[in-house]
């Protein structure tokens, strides 16, 4: 009998059409131990998702598994019937998605939703669930369970509900536990509790993970053994400080060299992005699957079948030319170079804010209806060619700014300058065409700017003639095409619709859409947080390329502070509408900084499982903007509090060096003797 609670064996899955089958898995093996926590990466579409779900028995109508067993404590799920796979998805494997929403009943309060488990599993009373289900929510640290039972999945935060959800999959109590990208909607803070959650339930429940990502920093924190895969097989696995410290494939190699760390910046390192993308599953290469996109291609060895070869006990490599390390080094002509900031001023910001008012008028003064402040008090500036970060949690205020500046709210106080030139008080629709112009939006999701019954090519052309950049059909075709190449896109697609293009792509349209119009500032919210990391690279090396050719300010809002720490030039944390701390990023990374600076960059999943880095975790929401504290607005969570003098008086602008200002009741001497310290972590 087989020692691995998990035991898959040449497993072949194909999905069949009217059209034929395609094979998303031709032949995949992968052992797990009890308690085991084993890390799955790759692009999207390599077949991670399509894995859980032939384990779940989820395959839906079109999949179909042609060859190969699936073994879970010695039961073939191949082969087992309704009955069987109903009684292993309920207290043997559990599941959870990427998106809360998919697993929660908007129309059912969550106690309900939460009781129903050991209700079906193990036929207890009403009474003797509802404990069993607030019992686990208090171990997910929800607060208040019952509370927490008695809301709808909408009444609760993004963090809150993957925690409900990680605490109805605890509740079938499984051997077994598959996460499905659990955290990659979450803001790092969140994303760091949501870690530590798994992390201590695994140990206290004995629960074996299987954990798919594109995150490698993830896979460092959570996993103890990983398998990387492309187009349907595992291509490497090793423990995984062994894969971090020597991977050899070159697609491995390839995708650490995407990974942002916290020792290098644009000046010191640079991205190096891979070429091309996986071929789709109809047009399979022979042999190698990566062999279109190696550096290392050679006719007669990588054109026919590969197999598996061991480098050790535990790691093994899908490659005949591994052992060629120089091969696989990548040219250094592939390097990015930053361009240089100019010493024009293109925006300035001086006390500013937006409340939004419930009832009453703000004319009427505030006292005549409750008001939400969504920005406060905003005092920052961006050069010519500059690229400024906005960072923070979810609610902190970014998106309100991003939306002021590009005009589709207006401020309620305070000036914002273009060029010398006040737009704070003028909504899109009170703006000249060049003003529209100058700023262009690049949102988190593509698909929210392009129509999917055009061409990808209709919104770039449509941006031309309404700002009257070109005259004519010719003028538009060509200035489309330049616009294509600008973002690296081949000019061919300008004829297909979004749904022929991949993530990665459709976000190429949407930057070219942006620059259609020749802006001198880029506002871009989010642009990469739900890519690959091999493509989210490529985005961040175009921007940084299109930034040096067309000296365009860039406007960077993000939660992820080491892709921030590589992007940009400088930085401004937010934190429920205020500012807390803004300067150079190079500042922002060892002390002196705010409190809650340091609790971002402590939540930073490093792609090092040697690293050693600082903890600290908040604790608690984020209050309401509607009943913002009186003092500092992080002291409600704050590790470093002082006293009542942070609740009650709003902190001083304390500044450094260089123009690196931090908002705070600390004295910044003892800023500067924090012992966190995040510019280089110790290994151990």
């Amino acid at each position: 009998m087989s020692e691995n609670l998990l035991d898959i064996s040449g497993l072949r899955i194909e999905y069949r059409s009217s059209t034929g089958a395609v094979v998303a898995l031709p032949d995949f093996s992968l052992q797990v131990k009890a308690g085991e926590a084993y890390g799955l990466v790759g692009e999207s579409g390599c077949g991670k998702t399509t894995l859980l779900m032939a384990i779940m028995g989820h395959l839906g109508s079109a999949g179909h598994i042609s060859k190969g067993e699936i073994n879970f404590a010695g039961e073939n799920l191949v082969s087992a019937n309704k009955s069987t796979m109903r009684r292993i998805r309920g207290n043997g494997i559990g599941m959870i998605y990427q998106d809360p929403n998919a697993a929660l009943n908007p129309t059912m309060t969550l106690g309900a939703q939460l009781m129903e488990v050991p209700k079906l599993n193990e036929k207890v009373s009403t009474k003797q669930a509802r404990k069993m289900a607030a019992d686990m929510l208090a171990h997910v640290h929800l607060p208040d369970p019952e509370k927490i039972m008695a809301r709808y999945p909408h009444q609760l935060s993004g963090g809150q509900k993957q925690r409900t959800v990680i605490a109805m999959a605890l509740l079938a109590k499984p051997r077994l536990l598959l996460l499905d990208e659990p955290t990659t909607g979450l803001d790092v803070t969140v994303e760091a509790a949501v870690l530590d959650l798994v992390n201590n339930l695994r140990s206290e429940f004995g629960t074996a993970l299987i954990y798919i990502t594109h995150n490698l920093g993830v896979v460092a924190k959570v996993c103890e053994r990983v398998g990387v895969m492309y187009l349907g097989e595992k291509v490497e696995e090793a423990p995984v400080r062994e894969l971090f410290a020597h991977p050899r494939h070159p697609y491995t190699r390839r995708l650490m060299e995407c990974v942002p760390h916290l020792d290098g910046d644009k000046y010191t390192t640079s991205f190096m992005p891979i070429p091309g993308n996986p071929a789709p599953l109809a047009l399979r290469p022979t042999g190698c699957g990566f062999g279109p996109r190696c550096r290392g291609f050679a006719a007669g060895w990588c054109d026919k079948t590969i197999t598996e070869e061991q480098l050790g006990a535990e790691h093994s490599v899908r490659c005949s030319r591994w052992r060629e390390d120089t091969i696989f080094e990548t040219p250094s002509e592939d390097a990015v170079t930053p361009g240089k900031i100019g010493n024009h001023a293109m925006l300035e910001v001086e006390s500013l804010e937006k409340i939004y008012v419930l009832g009453g008028s703000l004319l009427g003064g505030r006292k005549s209806g409750r008001y939400l402040t969504a920005n406060q008090d905003l005092n920052f500036g961006a050069k010519q060619a500059e690229i400024l970060a906005v960072v923070g949690e979810s609610g902190s205020g970014k998106s309100t700014f991003a939306r002021m500046l590009t005009g589709l709210e207006s401020a309620t106080g305070g000036l914002l300058k273009l060029e010398g030139k006040n737009i704070a008080d003028r909504a899109l629709n009170k703006r000249s065409a060049a003003e529209i112009a100058a700023i262009q939006m690049v949102f988190q999701n593509p698909d929210s700017t392009l129509n999917p019954s055009h061409r990808v090519s209709h919104p770039l052309a449509r941006v031309l003639r309404k700002f009257g950049i070109t005259k004519n059909k010719r003028d538009t075709d060509a200035r489309v095409e330049q616009l294509f190449q600008m973002v690296r896109l081949s000019p061919w697609l300008k004829n297909q619709r979004p749904g022929r293009l991949s993530g990665g792509q459709k976000q190429r349209v949407a930057i070219a859409r942006a620059f259609a119009a020749e802006p001198k500032i880029l506002v871009a919210d989010e642009p990469v947080s739900a890519l690959d990391v091999s493509v989210q690279a490529a985005i961040v090396n175009l921007l940084l390329n299109i930034q040096k050719s067309k000296q365009t300010t860039i406007l960077f809002i993000s939660h992820d502070l080491a892709l921030v720490k590589h992007l940009a030039d400088h930085v401004v944390v937010l934190y429920l509408g205020r500012i807390m701390e803004s300067g150079p990023v190079k500042s922002l990374f060892a002390p002196p900084y705010h409190p809650y600076t340091e609790a971002l960059l402590s939540a930073i999943p490093i792609a090092d499982p040697t690293a050693q880095q600082p903890r600290v975790r908040l604790s608690g929401e984020i209050p309401s903007p509607i009943n913002v504290p009186a003092g500092c607005r992080f002291a409600t969570r704050c590790h470093r509090k002082v006293g009542a003098i942070c609740d009650t008086t709003l902190p001083p602008s304390q500044i450094s060096a260089e123009g690196h200002v931090i908002n705070c009741h600390i004295p910044l001497a003892d800023l500067a003797k924090l012992e966190t310290s995040f510019g280089a972590l110790t290994k151990h």
